[in-house]
């Protein structure tokens, strides 16, 4: 699939969140992942694929209507399939005053050394990174991760204080209803989803 440079395919999003980074966020969950991380916690979006496409001017503008808003997330799916949108959205949130949270499955030393002069000019645009894939034989319970494997970068000073307070972490979770269902979000452990599912069936 060829993404668009001046549209997003999203896989989903949430105007308000606790969970994934520091204080409330607006969620933004990119459709399509070239990884099969064992245990990925968003497998609907990994198909690499037509899903939500928006305008990059029109989902600033959605965003910035939100009020209460620290910053915004970017998750997925892999963020960085779509570097060149996704760079031009995170211009118009720095310039309003948001910081930018980016999950990715990638390492930063393998982003950092890519061809890609988009996933530079993203990279410069995002406050905290979280890399790393999702390895399911080291689970564990830290701040916004969910493998031992995965780690914090604090790309600019923004979300610093966060760098010397304690790496381990209740797990989280929040559930939205949407018209399609239960949206699950933030990090749970081993068969919570099945095991909320049949408590919700009775």
């Amino acid at each position: 699939m060829k993404y668009k440079t001046d549209h997003l395919n999203l896989g989903a999003w949430q105007t308000h969140s606790v969970v994934n980074g520091p204080d409330e966020r607006f969620v933004l969950w990119l459709q399509g992942c070239p990884r099969r991380c064992q245990g990925c916690i968003n497998p609907e979006f990994l198909a690499i694929e037509p899903s939500h496409e928006i305008a990059v001017d029109e989902l600033a503008e959605k965003i910035l209507a939100v009020s209460g808003l620290e910053g915004v997330t970017y998750s997925g799916g892999e963020p960085f399939l779509q570097p060149e949108p996704l760079f031009k959205l995170s211009t118009h949130l720095h310039a309003a005053g948001l910081g930018i949270v980016c999950f990715t499955g990638y390492t930063l030393e393998a982003l950092q050394a890519h061809s890609d002069s988009w996933i530079q000019r993203l990279l410069a645009q995002i406050d905290l990174l979280i890399d790393g894939p999702f390895e399911q034989e080291k689970v564990a319970s830290l701040r916004w991760r969910g493998s031992h494997n995965q780690r914090l970068h604090f790309l600019t000073e923004r979300y610093s204080k966060y760098s010397t307070q304690p790496e381990t972490s209740a797990t989280e979770v929040e559930l939205v209803m949407t018209n399609n269902g239960v949206m699950a979000s933030g990090f749970w452990p081993a068969n919570f989803l099945e095991r909320l599912t049949k408590i919700m069936e009775r």
